[in-house]
Order: structure tokens, then C-alpha cells, then sequence
């Protein structure tokens, strides 16, 4: 997926978080990748059921967007009934790990919360 962010310059992006924030960006790239990386070499219908309350449509259009990205490897097999498998390539691990740390302060953050949501 090509898209411009920042008009004006060579390539579109300022910085390398626009560049990353392109490939990540809407409620359910990362949690793709999150469930790619959990359960890697997922089937269309397992990844939707990991991640409840994505469509088929946004789910398949996601996929192809991360595909043609270079962080999701999609393989067709020659079968009957057709399978079709999904994992991460080396670049979507690479993206994961960098992703870690938001992670973390994801959690940390929700877990602040919860008391003060409590005593609210």
C-alpha cells in the first residue's frame, strides 16, 4: 500500500514512526501481526476467529495490504479443497519485536488505570 503522508517530500514520509505508522496504521494490522506471531502459519478462518469482531472483508483486505507490504507471507497450496496458509516474514517478526515495547506500556498503562477506575 502506497500512500503519501506528508506531500512535499521525496518519498512521502518525514520520519521513519509515518513510515512504520503506513504499515500498522487502523484498528487490526497489529493485532495480525500479534496473532500471526502467537499462532504463525494461520488459515483464513483461524485468524478471523482469533480476532473477534474483524470482517471477512477488512480481514482479506488487511491481509493483502500487509502481503504486498513485505510483513505477511500468504502460501497458496495445490490442493483439494485449496488451503491457503498466512505467517509473518522475517521483516513482520522484525516489526513485532519493534512493537514490544508499546506492548509493554500498553499494559502498564491499562494496569495504572484499573485502580483509579475502581475508586472513580
Amino acid at each position: 500500500m502506497t500512500t503519501l503522508n506528508r506531500p512535499g517530500t521525496p518519498d512521502g514520509h518525514v520520519c521513519g514512526i509515518d513510515t512504520a505508522m503506513e504499515v500498522v496504521g487502523g484498528k487490526w494490522k497489529v493485532l495480525i501481526l500479534w496473532a500471526l506471531h502467537e499462532h504463525p502459519f494461520r488459515r483464513f478462518g483461524e485468524l478471523r476467529r482469533l480476532l473477534p469482531g474483524i470482517t471477512e472483508k477488512v480481514l482479506a483486505s488487511h491481509l493483502r495490504e500487509m502481503e504486498a507490504d513485505g510483513v505477511v507471507r500468504r502460501v497458496s497450496y495445490d490442493e483439494v479443497p485449496p488451503r491457503v496458509e498466512y505467517s509473518l516474514t522475517e521483516n513482520g517478526r522484525r516489526l513485532n519485536d519493534a512493537l514490544r515495547p508499546l506492548a509493554e506500556w500498553g499494559r502498564e498503562w491499562a494496569a495504572a488505570r484499573r485502580p483509579a477506575e475502581r475508586a472513580g
